[in-house]
């Protein structure tokens, strides 16, 4: 049975406990100088009476807020979803708390999202860049400051800094060579904004997964997105465009273009007609509800916001500047319908 709720302090633990304050802030915090029975008496009687760390009186005294930025382009997209949900595990674990801000794929949305997450003394920032995003030297400068960023996702070849993203590449290929295993001859691309990682990553899958099957690469069948989804018009003109051209299957490069997609050809009886094999990137969690039934890329998002959550702390709680940076690339799996 716990106690009521009371403002303990880490003097009230160490006191009952018989231990001086800062093993106690030790304890708490997991470090390696603490024993594991200590730990676990600590944390055992922290639990028992209800102990929360305050905020405002640990940040005072280590000069850290014990907050991370998160700044995506939509929150409501299936992928972002799910890697914030993987993200918030280990920043709960690690006593961080996060802010969640998103760009609606605009590049001054998401300059003004971080320097207003910087001038709130965040920790660090955990991002995925916008499609407009051309322009990254301010977030250049603030690496080079010592401010922590980890990427994930959309990630800048040019920033010297920690970034989880997946196996783009053999993801696209795995689609288009099912595709044209499955007889398909003329096969579309459907993607977002061409400067974008992702972007060329999954255009050089799909180049391998045509040439796998003897089939030629046709600039024609490739329609890119600039706002990745998020404007339905965008998609619509794309897909009649990609429709003209006779195509008899598509590779949909991203979580919003194949549900835009979908939409698109259910908003048009003829286009259903046509019986367009679709593999496309999704997360989500319904798929198997989508008409017409499609085969999927899914990303291991929830796994991406962990890694991205531990490198991030990592660096943040590190005593020295960070001399060498991770790219970790996780794989995806391909499920056909």
């Amino acid at each position: 049975m716990t106690m009521p709720f009371e403002n303990y302090t880490i003097k009230d633990i160490a006191k009952a406990l018989n231990l001086s304050p800062s093993t106690v802030s030790r304890a708490l915090r997991d470090s390696y100088e603490i024993s594991t029975e200590t730990k676990k008496l600590v944390i055992a009687y922290a639990e028992k009476i209800n102990y929360r760390v305050n905020p405002i009186a640990r940040s005072l005294k280590e000069r850290k807020s014990y907050s991370l930025g998160i700044i995506v382009s939509e929150i409501a997209n299936n992928f972002f979803s799910q890697v914030i949900d993987g993200i918030e595990s280990i920043a709960y674990d690690k006593n961080y708390q996060v802010v969640i801000s998103q760009t609606r794929e605009s590049a001054d949305r998401e300059r003004l999202n971080v320097e207003h997450f910087y001038s709130r003394s965040m920790d660090g920032l955990l991002m995925a860049l916008s499609s407009e995003t051309t322009d990254i030297q301010y977030l250049q400068n603030l690496t080079e400051k010592g401010f922590p960023i980890v990427f994930f996702d959309r990630v800048p070849s040019e920033i010297q800094a920690h970034k989880v993203t997946i196996d783009n590449r053999m993801g696209a290929y795995q689609a288009v060579d099912y595709l044209q295993k499955s007889g398909k001859k003329r096969i579309g691309h459907l993607t977002s904004a061409e400067h974008l990682s992702i972007t060329k990553e999954r255009l050089s899958g799909y180049k391998t997964g045509l040439l796998a099957g003897g089939l030629d690469f046709d600039p024609k069948l490739v329609k890119y997105c600039k706002y990745g989804g998020l404007h339905q018009d965008e998609i619509n003109q794309a897909v009649a465009e990609l429709i003209e051209q006779d195509i008899d299957g598509i590779f949909i490069s991203g979580d919003k273009l194949t549900t835009g997609y979908l939409l698109a050809i259910k908003q048009n009886q003829e286009y259903l007609q046509l019986n367009i094999e679709v593999a496309g990137f999704t997360n989500s969690k319904v798929v198997s509800l989508f008409t017409p039934e499609i085969s999927t890329v899914r990303q291991p998002a929830f796994e991406i916001g962990k890694r991205a959550a531990e490198l991030l702390i990592g660096q943040i709680e590190s005593k020295h500047r960070e001399e060498a940076y991770e790219h970790i690339i996780l794989g995806t799996e391909f499920i056909a319908k």
